[in-house]
């Protein structure tokens, strides 16, 4: 009988429904950032002070219900190609592009939304667009590495 915690038994349709859903997640996300970098965190400055505070809330609500469920999927994929490929490269560096998009999420782009939310300040705009060419970059390579990594059809 076959060992089912080995992850050379995941059966190829779970593997290419990862890869799959990686490449949906990882371009829907790129599409989006590259949206949010040139269009969305520069106009966040016209907001008027006494409408931003209101506004920045909807707006982290609203872009939540969006963005979250793509990184989870994305990040779940990641996690699913990276088992069932025990010391493949590829998967691993999809997955280590991901824990660097979270990290500058968590660590960078939040704490900055965080302020925001509590006083809007000048060189807060200004220091958002420019780290989130951080993430940008990141999910645009991301999504490159997960259409690359799509069977041949």
């Amino acid at each position: 009988m076959p060992d089912a915690s080995d992850p050379a038994m995941l059966a190829p349709a779970l593997i290419e429904a990862a890869l799959w859903a990686q490449a949906f997640a990882s371009c829907a996300l790129a599409g989006l950032i590259w949206f949010v970098q040139i269009v969305h965190y520069p106009l966040l400055r016209q907001v008027g002070a006494g409408e931003f505070a209101a506004y920045h809330a909807a707006h982290t609500r609203r872009t939540t219900l969006v963005v979250a469920p793509l990184m989870l999927a994305e990040a779940f994929a990641a996690l699913v190609l990276v088992v069932a490929s025990p010391g493949s490269a590829t998967p691993l560096a999809g997955l280590a592009l991901v824990a660097l998009i979270w990290a500058s999420t968590f660590l960078v782009q939040v704490p900055i939304h965080n302020r925001l939310a509590r006083v809007s300040r000048p060189g807060d705009f200004t220091r958002l667009v420019r780290t989130n060419v951080i993430r940008t970059l990141l999910w645009t390579l991301r999504a490159g590495l997960a259409l690359w990594m799509l069977p041949a059809a």
